[in-house]
C-alpha cells in the first residue's frame, strides 16, 4: 500500500512539473493537495477498485473551457457535439459557452475573461472578432493558461499566447467557391454585352474565417476573369474593397463584385443586403460566406425567385458556404447551385485534443481542417455525406 500511495505522489509532483513549465499555473498547489484528500479512502480500497482511478489519471484530470462564437446555428451546436464527444473519450471536463449572436463581440470577450478568471488548464476559442481579444489573450499567457483557436484563427495574437490553430484555410475554401461557380457563369460572362454584378453577402467584416473566404473568392473570381480578358471591379464594403488584391475601376469593368454585411449578423438582415444586389438587372450570381449569409441569400430569394441552376434561363446562380437543412434542401431541388462544407464536429473532437495534449506537456502544431466543394451531383458521396451537417 505504500508503494501504491508514493507512486500516487510521484505522479502528483510530475504533473505539478508539467505545469510550472507550461507557464507556472496557480492551480498547481491545489493539484498537489488532491491525494491527501484520496488518502483515507485509498488506504481502504481493494487492489481491483483503484483501476478506475488510474484510468481517469491517464486521460488527465483536467478542466477546459470553450467558447464558440454562438449558439445560433446547426454549424456551432456540431462543433460543440464534437467538443462533448472528445471529452467523453479522454476523460476530461468541457464547459462550452458562447455569445447569443456572432455580433456580440463584447459578449464574448467578457466571457473569455471569465474563463480566465475560472483558471482552466486551457481555453478553447473560436473568435468573433479577431481583435477583440488581444488583451486577454496576453492575460491568459501571462496566467500560464494554453489557448486553442479553432475556426477562426487570431493573426495579431501576442507571441505564444495561442498555441494552435484549428481551422478550414478559409482564404482557400472562398477560392474553392469560386472555382466551381465562376465556369458555370463563363459563358455568360463571355457573351455579355453590358457589365455583368456578381454579389457577395459576409455576415461581418472582423473574424479572420469570414474575411478570408470573402476575399478568397474575390481574388480568385477575379483571377479567373482576368485569365479570360475580363476586368472586374470590387465595389460595397470598404474592408473588402480595401484588402482585396485588385479593386479594379467599375467604369471600365466587365464584371462588377458588390461586398454587403449587414450591421448585425442575422439572416434577416442578411436577407436584406441579399434582395438589394438580387434585384439589380446585371446580377448573374451570389456567393454567401457562411450559413447564415448563404441562409439569407436564400431567405431573400423567397419573395424574388431569381436563383436556380441554368443561367442560360435568366436563372442567379448561388454559392453558399457550410451545410444545415436549408442550404441542403435548396441544393437538392436546384433553388441554389452548391456550397463548400467544412467539418465543425471534427474541429470540436480536434479542440479538446490539442487542450489535452498541451495539458500533457506534449508539443503542438497548428491543424488545417479540409473544405469540400457540393452540390446535388456529389453531397451523397461518401466524402462529403458525413460533413453535411443539420
Amino acid at each position: 500500500m505504500k508503494k501504491k500511495m508514493l507512486a500516487v505522489l510521484m505522479c502528483t509532483a510530475m504533473a505539478a512539473t508539467m505545469l510550472a513549465g507550461c507557464g507556472g499555473k496557480e492551480e498547481a498547489s491545489a493539484s498537489a493537495e488532491a491525494p491527501a484528500k484520496e488518502e483515507a479512502p485509498a488506504a481502504e480500497a481493494a487492489p481491483e477498485e483503484a483501476a478506475p482511478e488510474a484510468e481517469t489519471a491517464k486521460g488527465g484530470d483536467y478542466t477546459f473551457e470553450i467558447i464558440v462564437k454562438s449558439y445560433q446555428s446547426s454549424y456551432w451546436q456540431a462543433a460543440v457535439t464534437g467538443v462533448n464527444q472528445a471529452a467523453a473519450d479522454l476523460g476530461v471536463k468541457a464547459n462550452c459557452t458562447g455569445p447569443n449572436n456572432e455580433s456580440d463581440i463584447a459578449d464574448q470577450v467578457n466571457m473569455l475573461n471569465s474563463a480566465i478568471n475560472n483558471a482552466p488548464d486551457g481555453i478553447g476559442l473560436a473568435a468573433c472578432d479577431q481583435d477583440a481579444c488581444l488583451d486577454a489573450l496576453q492575460t491568459a499567457m501571462d496566467k500560464g493558461i494554453p489557448v486553442v483557436c479553432f475556426d477562426s484563427g487570431i493573426p495579431k495574437a501576442p507571441a505564444g499566447s495561442v498555441l494552435s490553430t484549428i481551422a478550414t484555410d478559409n482564404y482557400g475554401a472562398g477560392a474553392t467557391a469560386a472555382d466551381n461557380l465562376y465556369p458555370a457563369l463563363k459563358d455568360k460572362i463571355a457573351n455579355a454585352t453590358a457589365p455583368v454584378r456578381i454579389g457577395e453577402v459576409n455576415q461581418e467584416a472582423t473574424s479572420e474565417s469570414i474575411t478570408s473566404r470573402g476575399l478568397g473568392f474575390i481574388d480568385k473570381f477575379s483571377e479567373l476573369a482576368a485569365a479570360d480578358g475580363k476586368k472586374v471591379a470590387v465595389i460595397g464594403n470598404e474592408y473588402y474593397v480595401n484588402n482585396c488584391k485588385d479593386a479594379g475601376d467599375e467604369a471600365s469593368a466587365d464584371i462588377i463584385i458588390e461586398v454587403a454585411v449587414p450591421a448585425q449578423t442575422t439572416v434577416e438582415l442578411c436577407a436584406t443586403e441579399a434582395s438589394a444586389i438580387l434585384n439589380k438587372a446585371d446580377t448573374i450570381g451570389m456567393f454567401g460566406s457562411n450559413q447564415v449569409a448563404a441562409e439569407g441569400i436564400l431567405t431573400a430569394n423567397g419573395n424574388l425567385s431569381v436563383l436556380g441552376s441554368d443561367p442560360a434561363a435568366g436563372d442567379i446562380l448561388a454559392a453558399g458556404f457550410d451545410a444545415g437543412s436549408v442550404i441542403k434542401g435548396a441544393i437538392k431541388d436546384g433553388t441554389m447551385f452548391g456550397a463548400v462544407t467544412q467539418s465543425p464536429l471534427a474541429m470540436g473532437i480536434k479542440t479538446v485534443e490539442t487542450l489535452t495534449a498541451i495539458a500533457n506537456g506534449e508539443t503542438v502544431s497548428d491543424i488545417p481542417t479540409e473544405g469540400y466543394w457540393y452540390d446535388s451531383t456529389n453531397m451523397e458521396d461518401a466524402s462529403i455525406a458525413p460533413n453535411l451537417y443539420d
